[in-house]
């Protein structure tokens, strides 16, 4: 499995590279057992080559990492996924540009993995805008309500629709609202440049303190 979470950036695409993870507390306040967490997942070198190879192939500036641990972007979900930890684990950094199309182009690089049996997997939030979050004002729900209705459609649209459309989500109503900053979007970007002719569809989809939230499947 190939993760891209929102809680990595690096200038270029980074691809971390070990065979047995640490992990990364990188969040603040919680409560105390929240940092004694634990998820044993192994890496999978193979795999993390595959990635570099693949990268470099295309063209795409690309380096790995070999101390980092995985982060909450990934440890917390995949704990409840897979709760055993008995699927191997690599992480891929995003880049500091944060550029749609970039990521997109990413995704492209990286969609042979698919058929190699790797499953992709961007970890962010189709919402993400943690000053607003509790907020009673409707007028941020609305906001979340517009981009969420977008989204859903714009991960269906056709491959070369679907592109252009993404590259271009801050446009769209209610996005900046919803994204101050994109690196909890940006994950999506690169699932759907390695999506190929896969339509994008809403496979979760849940209101929370008023806002909405989405999960996107390819294929």
């Amino acid at each position: 499995m190939l993760v891209v979470s929102g809680h990595w950036e690096c200038d270029v695409a980074t691809v971390l590279n070990v065979e047995h993870h640490t992990l990364l507390f990188d969040y603040y306040g919680f409560p105390e057992h929240t940092y004694h967490l634990t998820y044993p997942a192994s890496g999978s070198s193979k795999v993390a080559e595959r990635v570099l190879e693949l990268l470099g192939q295309a063209g795409i500036r690309h380096s790995q990492e070999r101390q980092r641990g995985l982060d909450h972007g990934v440890f917390v979900p995949f704990k409840l996924i897979y709760p055993d930890a008995d699927v191997p684990i690599v992480q891929l950094s995003l880049k500091h540009t944060l550029d749609a199309g970039e990521h997109l182009a990413i995704g492209r690089a990286l969609a042979p993995l698919r058929d190699e049996g790797v499953l992709i997997v961007g970890s962010g939030n189709s919402y993400h805008n943690l000053r607003e979050f509790f907020s009673p004002d409707a007028a941020a729900g609305e906001a979340s309500a517009e981009f969420d209705a977008w989204l859903g459609v714009a991960v269906a649209e056709s491959p070369a629709e679907r592109d252009r459309l993404l590259c271009n989500w801050q446009n769209a109503p209610g996005a900046r609202a919803c994204h101050p900053r994109s690196e909890h979007l940006i994950p999506l970007m690169v699932a759907a440049g390695a999506a190929g002719e896969d339509a994008g569809k809403v496979t979760y989809h849940e209101q929370m303190f008023g806002k909405m939230f989405s999960g996107i499947q390819f294929g």
